[in-house]
């Protein structure tokens, strides 16, 4: 408060001397102004007045700023240390060493102390090191906190004037541990009272860190400020009422905050937190203890009525360090701000801290009733008068906030005789007036009516000061309470001689004046007094004042040893001066009291090392140079120091000599300094005397120091720590080499064996003595480093206390290093820091060395350290330093043992240095310091090797070393740090600039060695071809070309005297297999190895020759391999990739070059790689690569590890149950059946081991079972090309088969390939790439399924197996596969894509069967054939009817199994909805002009009709079956089923299924013409889908553009206008003119009319195309090749019945077998489609009124070409391909379509009468209109396709609405008289026997005039119904 005040006077003297500058200014204008005759006013001079303030106040302004900015620009600086550190961190960048803010450079100081700039720098950072070399950053332990304090918000309303004190209370000790702070609350509201900034905000000052307990709470205590009784009917008042006169403080509520976990944090900063303070009332009599009520729970309390989480809310935030910094650097925090104080003295007392407060708490009274039967409100007064009795002015502070005042009024306690306040008051008094100043009590009562005034009706009172001058003491104070009613009674203050309480002896207690007491009543304060100048000690007060009381100098002096600490500080200088006058006589004698003051004055010194007073020592030392003035007691007190020497034998209290010992500085500081004034004063007098008894005390140290004794060893480790300054003293008064002398005598004193404690304090003793002034003079450093030496070299042998000799080191090493730099810098020789260096080198280097070696494995906090001791050494020595060192270890007697093991202890050090990570990864300044220091040493370290282990002439070699050396130089040149490629280009540059690229140095090195040994390289035979091969593999191409010569010194070698070189091959393989797998190596060594060592072997030309060339190309081979593997080794998504490489090497391995061990290796990797992702089967395939080399018979032992000590049949043993296990878990039982019948016959016609045969038998049963009942999804085959030359070379533009994932279809397969090959491009099209594609530089990949094609098998060609037997081998033991991909040829109809759309097939075949040891295998072998549109639909109707059969077997025998996948089956067959389904067949293929144009393709179409017609009857059977299985839900799907599969085969007409006669074969069938040209295509193929897996022949393309046209994809009326010639059509079948092609049948130049008979010339111009519309086939799959071959296709048979039926009613289905007619049947002779010799007259064709003919008239001028023979029967050249033997065609009269008119176009199949004149011919069809294109084939590029699934959607899932064709033309109704013969008839296709002209022929007379050109009816025959009638048995 005192420096409150002294600050707020410096304010006011500021503003005063402000305004005096302003007058000042002001007149000095006002003057010039009137010189100027300038008319002057009031205001003006106002405004003047004004400016010149402003300006003054800017320029305080910028001062404060200019303060600030220092403030800020620390704090920046500091956070600028600290982010550059966390950044570095953070972003994982190297570790920048930096001193301050700036970074060093290393070549300015000594590794020791860059190690230290490193370990601050990641201290700072935060760091730690992976090998403990850190030590936990030792921040400095902060003594002093503060509690930042600030009131937000009060939630209460009171409804008068309210004050809160705030404290902080200690629970455990229950006393407040601060003073008051006070926050006032104006009625109105917490808000209305905030005048200025911080009013509500205080700082709690010098908390210790014993005051930051779980124990600290904040208490506040709430007043009322008012009248005496308050009631809320107060409220209602006037607000005009009068002020009241009399106010009260009246206690209200108490809250309290527990602070413990929040001051927990007494380090770093903290955040502020906000509290809510609840208020509590209780009874007002325990007012005083109601927050240990509250803190203690006992509940004689109750909550304060506020809104629910409101009251009190205040944030506090802990502050550290000293208050004048924390002030600086949060200036606006602290403007306005009050300090609340501690009660008591701080931690730490600075030298220059002034206070004087005396605190005077309040806390009870006991007073009488005076008769009244109520207790008083009693109200307490205090006043402070100073020895004239006047009232010391604002000297009372009630709390701090608030300003000091003259009086303090307490609370009051309402009628209570016997209140307690607890009321603490500052007492703020200048000294002097201390002295003869008391404290007044004036007691009160207060009536409860406001009119009345305070009646006084007692006081007390206290004195401060007694008559010694000491300060009231501390504590508890009783006062007595005199009776005074009249307060001018006081005034005179005539009480004072009167006792204020029984402990008074100043005051009369038998005196009674005017004023009496009562015994019983009383008041009861206490007292504490913080001052740093006033004292409350007698004693201290006695020694002061010796003089006045010289008896009693002996008592004083023992007293105040046992003075309080903080006395004696106060007034420490007083202290001394007494001490020292009684310490001697005038003439230097000591006196009576000598000892007993030397022991004060040592008790004083040890009190300053405390922490709490270390701030202290400054002011000792500024007495000693400025104030001290004895200067003759120097004499005394030499003589006590070698008093306590002597005395340490003779005594069992160590502690006063201890003492003495710790405070030698301060002792021999006065020492020096009184002997300096004697001899100023006296001229240099007794100066011999003096070195005597300094000579006398040291000896009797050293006499000390060297007894071994347990006792003392306290006191010698104190003397020890202490000394060492003492040396340093000395200098001002001694020579430097005496003292030096002195120092090095007395830890020569010491024994030789020492415990711990003593080591370490004579080990401090050197560190002090090398830091201090003795060391650098050049003799003294000479003598002090040679002892330190002995002493270091002693203890580094011990290994004793390594810290202190690392640092001791260290110091010597950093001041060497910067003396030499200074040196070189001035370009001078100093040959004493050369000659300390050998010294250090001679003495120290062997055992570092040793000792680092011994502990570098351990996980030691001094390693670090250590090593950077070692190469600050090795930093200082050089040439000569070796040599030296070299003959000092080779002795006089040249022997070469101790030499050599210095040596090898180096290696092994250094290659423990450059493995091991000493400092962390991020030190890369040192790191690259010390490779620099230790590359130097290597080459000095080369020199003994090379001419001391290496004598050729007289054969001497030492090999081991020589192996130690290239070892070590080995693992130097690959360590992690030195290899540049893996640093950023900047960092690389910057380290080559300054360094160079340390590997090359060390390569070459490494071949300047090699080149020495000549004929001795043989002993690194194989030894160090790893090594060398590890060198050759460093990513620098210098390195590499130089040191790959060296593999040919070693073969040329090898081969000299072995005539191989096999160790060699071995060993590289072994090794490059091992270094590759560790990422070294690249392509480039790949090429390097290669090409440097066939060009030596080539120009050397060896004898050796080819089979180095060779051994060179095998090698090449292998890295190639190796450096695939390498490139996927890491990574899930490289699995596959992974697994490929794995292939490659174990077969490289096995058929290169023979190498087992590598081949079982890389079984075990491949096997292992399966088996993390699942793949059993290809794990059991890879095993039984190893369980094919053992043996069954052999009883060898395996060299495997992980059958270390097994048989050969006992491995294959393990091996076969480990690979029938993963069969098993793969689902492959058939290949584990093989495996368990071996087993079986070894366990019993071998092994004779029934158990194990009976759980073979099991399995094996369990197999077979398995294979019976077990689902297995069958995998998906995936054809992948991998294009571009990105890829690697084991895949790069190569076609792979790839065996699916269980389920996996090719969309997931293809996401799971673009995981494998992120940057790779997929293409979309299924075309071959182009070479741009293939010769680019980046990656693309093609993909598309592939069908498995079974390979012939006993099981796959047998009939009757169980499907799920058979199923297996068309997905397994496969490795040809079948690809397919559409190809338009021809111009494309977009109604009937079909008729063009040809396919390429591709078959594959693999290097390896399928499944096998991998999930891919390479492409090996692929040719590719056409297949045409109508052998396609073959294939796809076959698909379909296997499929139906299959699901009818199903459903027969499992009648119970879910509907759903037969229903929507059966849906997409029938309910064809998106391309017509079989209807596109009939319009593409079943035509005159298909027949004519590619009559080499009828076979097929013959063949689809009977597969149509069998698909008719499957899927009739399937409809019965669904139709009994269907529940009531599907009855009504099933009726729409039955009605469009009526309408299907009323569409198609009825087919009658042809048999071929016996005389029918391949042999009789006419060739094909054969190709000689081919069209280019030109149309883009979207393929998605691969004919494997596609159930759809369709919805391939989309957008198709083709450049040729094809005469059966032609709309009609462009057919029309061209003609059906060939020549005139661009079809993929050629001409052929050879003599033995078939003939190309003639047409006429008309069409015959109705009745028109042909020749038998050419019967197939009768023939007429059906009316083309759109037939959807998309739900009809894709069958397998029927079991029969191709030359098995049954021809036409002959004559058939003609046969029509209705297209409005389906026929039933058991009559389609009978309706077929055969030659044998006994029915009157029909008309034969299939003219013969006998028959002549080919069928009529119908008018052609509405299809005129535009075409050109056809000429015939080709020869007909020779007809093949047939086997039995001779038929006319006419007659070989005659449609008529296919399809007839049978046309309805017309008189049945005269009620439809001419609208109607209605298609009637059926077989052709007998009777042509009496039937019209005429073709009529529904015309489905279908704009949907080709897509979802099977060789899909990436879309994953799923074939049921599909086939679901596109043609069941689809509404009927939506998808279903569009009838354009619906077919005809019959008449009712026909509706029963039509629905019993069948009808067949008509394919009609002519050419198919599309010429108009002239009418025949008798023909009949068609005049609509849409219907005609025939009438049918009676035999025919008949027959039909027999038919009873169902077709399927």
């Amino acid at each position: 408060m005192e420096k409150q005040k002294r600050k707020a006077l410096m304010i006011d003297k500021d503003r005063k001397w402000s305004h005096e500058e302003v007058d000042k200014r002001r007149l000095q204008w006002f003057t010039q102004k009137r010189q100027e005759n300038v008319p002057l006013s009031g205001p003006i001079l106002q405004e003047k007045a004004s400016e010149i303030d402003s300006k003054i106040a800017e320029k305080k302004t910028l001062h404060v700023l200019e303060v600030g900015l220092n403030v800020l620009r620390r704090k920046m600086v500091s956070l600028e240390e600290n982010l550059l550190a966390n950044l570095h961190q953070k972003l994982g960048l190297d570790l920048v060493p930096r001193q301050g803010a700036e970074m060093v450079d290393p070549d300015t100081m000594s590794v020791v102390e860059l190690y230290q700039v490193h370990v601050l720098s990641a201290e700072n950072s935060q760091g730690a090191s992976s090998r403990g070399t850190l030590k936990k950053r030792e921040t400095k332990k902060v003594l002093t906190h503060h509690l930042y304090f600030c009131m937000r918000d009060f939630g209460h309303h009171i409804g008068e004037d309210t004050e809160i004190f705030f404290s902080l209370y200690d629970a455990k000790k229950q006393k407040y541990i601060s003073e008051r702070f006070l926050v006032r609350i104006s009625k109105e509201g917490f808000s209305n009272y905030v005048e200025k900034l911080h009013i509500n905000c205080t700082v709690f000052t010098d908390l210790g860190n014993a005051d930051l307990t779980k124990d600290i709470y904040l208490v506040a205590h709430v007043m009322r400020i008012g009248k005496m009784l308050y009631s809320e009917s107060s409220k209602k008042t006037d607000k005009n009422a009068p002020a009241l006169t009399q106010v009260f403080k009246r206690p209200h509520g108490v809250a309290v905050q527990n602070l413990g976990d929040m001051l927990n944090h007494k380090e770093g900063e903290s955040e502020e937190k906000e509290f809510t303070l609840k208020v509590h009332q209780g009874e007002e009599k325990d007012f005083h203890q109601l927050h240990e009520l509250i803190i203690r729970q006992t509940g004689k309390y109750s909550a304060l009525s506020c809104q629910p989480n409101y009251g009190i809310i205040v944030s506090l935030k802990l502050l550290h360090g000293d208050l004048k910094q924390i002030k600086e650097e949060n200036p606006l925090l602290f403007k306005n701000m009050s300090l609340t104080n501690k009660l008591g003295f701080p931690d730490v007392i600075m030298p220059g801290d002034v206070r004087n407060d005396l605190y005077l708490l309040l806390e009870k009274g006991e007073f009488e009733r005076g008769g009244k039967s109520t207790g008083k409100n009693i109200e307490v007064t205090v006043l402070v008068l100073d020895s004239e009795k006047n009232i010391v002015k604002n000297c009372l502070w009630g709390a701090s906030g608030l300003e000091g005042t003259s009086e303090y009024n307490s609370m009051i306690i309402y009628h209570h005789n016997s209140p307690s306040w607890a009321e603490n008051i500052r007492l703020t008094l200048p000294i002097d007036k201390f002295a003869g100043a008391h404290v007044r009590l004036e007691y009160r009562h207060c009536s409860t009516r406001e009119k009345n005034d305070k009646k006084l009706f007692g006081f007390s009172f206290i004195r401060l000061m007694d008559k010694e001058g000491a300060t009231v003491q501390d504590g508890q104070h009783e006062l007595y309470i005199y009776k005074c009613e009249d307060p001018d009674k006081l005034h005179n203050c005539g009480y004072l001689s009167l006792p204020y309480s029984c402990k008074d002896y100043e005051g009369n207690h038998e005196a009674s004046g005017s004023f009496s007491r009562s015994h019983r009543e009383v008041v009861v304060v206490k007292t504490l007094l913080c001052s740093t100048k006033l004292t409350q000690n007698v004693d201290l007060l006695s020694l002061l004042r010796w003089k006045s009381h010289p008896e009693r100098i002996q008592e004083s002096l023992q007293r105040v040893l046992r003075l309080g600490d903080e006395e004696l500080v106060k007034f420490l200088q007083d202290v001394l001066d007494a001490l020292f006058a009684l310490f001697s006589t005038e003439d230097g004698n000591s006196t009576q009291h000598s000892g007993l003051v030397f022991h004060v004055l040592v008790s004083i010194f040890s009190l300053l090392d405390e922490s709490k007073f270390q701030h202290f020592k400054p002011v000792l030392d500024a007495y000693i140079k400025e104030h001290f003035a004895a200067a003759l007691v120097y004499k005394g007190l030499l003589t006590s120091v070698q008093h306590c020497a002597d005395w340490v034998m003779s005594t069992d209290k160590q502690e006063p000599i201890q003492k003495c010992f710790k405070s030698l500085e301060y002792i021999f500081k006065l020492i020096i300094q009184s002997r300096m004034l004697f001899s100023r004063a006296t001229g240099g007098q007794y100066e011999d005397s003096f070195r005597r008894d300094l000579y006398s005390v040291f000896s009797a140290l050293n006499n000390m120091m060297a007894i071994a004794m347990p006792s003392i060893i306290s006191t010698q480790v104190a003397l020890l720590l202490s000394i060492s300054a003492v040396y340093e003293l000395l200098i001002d008064v001694l020579p430097v080499v005496e003292v030096t002398k002195l120092a090095v005598s007395l830890l020569d004193s010491l024994p030789r064996e020492l415990p711990a404690q003593l080591v370490q304090a004579k080990l401090i003793a050197i560190k002090n003595l090398v830091t201090s002034k003795l060391f650098q003079d050049d003799d003294s450093r000479n003598m002090l480093l040679a002892n330190a030496c002995k002493h270091l070299r002693y203890h580094l042998i011990h290994r004793d206390e390594l810290r202190l000799c690392t640092e001791i080191l260290g110091e010597i090493l950093s001041f060497l290093c910067k003396q030499r730099k200074q040196c070189e810098e001035q370009g001078k020789i100093n040959n004493c820091i050369h000659h300390d260096v050998d010294t250090l080198c001679v003495n120290t280097f062997d055992v570092l060395i040793q000792t680092v070696l011994i502990i570098i494995d351990k996980n030691t906090m001094v390693i670090g350290r250590l090593v950077a001791c070692l190469i600050g050494t090795l930093q200082l020595l050089d040439e000569f330093h070796y040599k030296r060192l070299w003959e000092t270890l080779m002795g006089p007697n040249h022997d070469r043992k101790p030499l050599k093991d210095f040596l090898m202890r180096v290696f092994l050090v250094f290659r423990e240095l450059v493995k091991q990570e000493v400092y962390p990864p991020d030190w890369l300044v040192i790191k690259m310091v010390a490779n620099n220091i230790m590359l130097k040493a290597l080459q000095e370290l080369a020199q003994p090797l090379a001419f001391k282990f290496l004598d050729i002439r007289a054969g001497y070699f030492d090999k081991e070393l020589w192996t130690s050396y290239f070892n070590l130089a080995v693992d130097y040149l690959t360590q992690q740090s030195l290899q540049l490629e893996q640093f950023s280009e900047v960092k690389r540059e910057k380290i080559i600039e300054k360094y160079g690229d340390m590997r090359v140095l060390m390569g070459f090195q490494i071949l300047s060695m090699w080149s020495q040994l000549g004929e001795h390289k043989l002993h690194f035979i194989p030894s160090m071809v790893g090594p060398f091969l590890e060198v050759t593999l460093v990513p620098e191409i210098e390195l590499r070309k130089a040191t790959l010569h060296i593999f040919f010194d070693m073969m040329e070698c090898e081969q000299k005297v072995r005539g191989n070189f096999r160790q060699v091959e071995s060993e590289l393989i072994d090794k490059l297999d091992i270094l590759i797998s560790e990422n070294k190596g690249d392509d480039e060594y790949r090429r390097l190895f290669n090409t440097i060592l066939l060009d030596r072997v080539q120009s050397e030309d060896p004898a050796w020759k080819d089979s180095g060339a060779a051994f060179i190309s095998s090698v090449t081979r292998l890295l190639e391999r190796l450096l695939d593997y390498r490139s996927v080794i890491q990574g899930d998504e490289n699995r596959d990739k992974r697994m490929s490489c794995t292939f490659n090497l174990l077969n490289f391995y096995k058929n290169e070059f023979n190498r087992k061990e590598m081949y079982l290796r890389y079984i075990y990797k491949l096997h292992d790689l399966h088996l993390s992702a699942d793949n059993f089967t290809e794990a059991g395939f890879t095993m039984m690569l190893y369980a094919d080399q053992l043996s069954w018979s052999s009883n060898a032992l395996v060299a495997d590890p992980n059958y270390a000590g097994y048989k050969e049949c006992e491995v294959k043993e393990k091996l076969y149950h480990l690979i029938i296990s993963h069969f098993d878990k793969g689902k492959c039982w058939e290949k584990g059946i093989p495996l368990l019948k071996e087993l079986a016959n070894l366990y019993e016609t071998q092994l004779f081991n029934y158990k194990a045969l009976s759980d073979i038998l099991k399995n094996q049963a369990k197999f077979y079972d398995n294979i019976l009942t077990q689902l297995r999804p069958e995998p998906e085959y995936f054809r992948v090309g991998f294009y571009g030359l990105s890829f690697p070379l084991f895949v790069r533009n190569k076609q792979f088969i790839y065996r699916g994932l269980e389920y996996e279809r090719i969309g997931a397969f293809t996401q799971r390939l673009q995981t494998e090959f992120p940057s790779a491009h997929i293409l979309m099209k299924n075309t071959p790439p182009d070479d741009s594609i293939v010769n680019s530089e980046g990656q693309f990949i093609q993909i598309s399924n592939v069908k498995p094609i079974p390979e012939p098998n006993p099981i796959i060609l047998a009939a009757d197996i169980p499907e799920k037997i058979a199923h297996f081998y068309h997905y397994n033991d496969v490795r040809r596969f079948q690809c397919d991909r559409p190809v338009n040829k021809g111009i494309v109809d977009k109604d009937n894509e079909i008729k063009t759309l040809w396919i390429e097939r591709t078959i594959l075949e693999t290097e390896s069967t399928f499944p096998g040891i991998l999930r891919c295998f390479e492409v090996i072998t692929r040719h590719t054939d056409e297949i045409a549109p109508v052998q396609y639909a073959c294939e796809t109707m076959e698909s379909v009817e296997k499929e139906v059969r299959h699901l009818i077997a199903v459903y027969t025998a499992e009648p119970k199994r879910n509907l759903n996948p037969f229903t929507m089956r059966l849906q997409g067959i029938i309910d064809a909805n998106v391309q017509g389904g079989i209807s596109k067949y009939q319009q593409a293929f079943f035509t005159q002009e298909f027949t004519k144009l590619f009559p080499e393709h009828m076979t097929h179409v013959y063949r689809l009709k009977n597969l149509i017609f069998d698909a008719m009857q499957v899927l009739a059977c399937g409809l019965e079956l669904h139709g009994k299985l269907a529940p009531a839900g599907v009855q009504p799907l099933h009726q729409r089923l039955l009605e469009r599969f009526a309408q299907l085969r009323q569409s198609l007409g009825s087919i009658s299924r042809l048999k071929r006669q016996q005389s029918e074969s391949i042999v009789n069938t006419p060739l094909p013409p054969l190709p000689i040209d081919k069209f280019h295509l030109t149309a883009e193929n979207h393929s998605n889908r691969s004919s494997g897996s596609s159930g759809v022949y369709g919805q391939l393309y989309e957008h198709q553009v083709l450049e040729n046209d094809d005469i059966y994809t032609k709309p009609m009326e462009f057919l029309d206008r061209l003609g059906p010639s060939r020549e005139n059509l661009t079809l993929p079948m050629m001409t052929n003119t050879s003599n033995t092609a078939p003939p190309i049948p003639q047409r006429e130049n008309r069409p015959r009319s109705q009745g028109f008979s042909t020749t038998p010339t050419n019967p197939v111009d009768s023939v007429r195309t059906p009316t083309r519309g759109s037939v959807d086939y998309s739900s009809l799959p894709p069958m397998k090749s029927r079991e029969s071959d191709s030359c098995d296709i049954p021809l036409p048979p002959k004559p058939t019945h003609s046969r029509e039926r209705s297209l409005t009613k389906p026929p039933s289905p058991r009559l389609l077998r009978h309706s077929l007619a055969t030659p044998t049947d006994g029915n009157p002779p029909l008309r034969n489609s299939w003219p013969d010799s006998s028959l002549e007259e080919a069928p009529p064709l119908p008018p052609r009124s509405h299809t005129p003919d535009k075409r050109p008239g056809s000429t015939n001028n080709e020869p007909p070409p020779n007809i093949p023979k047939r086997g039995q029967k001779k038929l006319s050249a006419t007659s070989i391909f005659s449609i008529e033997s296919i399809v007839d065609i049978s046309l309805e009269d017309s008189n049945h379509d005269s009620h439809l008119g001419s609208s109607s176009n209605s298609l009637t199949l059926s077989t052709t009468h007998a009777e042509p004149d009496n039937h019209d011919l005429r073709d009529s069809g529904i015309s489905i209109t279908d704009n949907s294109h080709l897509n979802n084939f099977n060789h899909t590029c990436y879309d994953e396709f799923d074939l049921r699934t599909h086939q679901q959607e596109m043609n069941i899932n689809a509404s009927p609405q939506e998808f279903s064709p569009k009838i354009e033309n619906p077919p005809p109704i019959p008449p009712k008289a026909m509706l029963g013969l039509h629905s019993s008839l069948n009808s067949s296709f008509d394919m009609g026997g002519g050419a198919g002209s599309l010429e108009r022929k002239p009418k025949k007379e008798g023909s009949v005039e068609v005049t609509s050109p849409g219907n005609y009816s025939v009438p049918k025959l009676q035999n025919e119904t008949q027959e039909a009638n027999k038919s009873n048995e169902n077709p399927c």
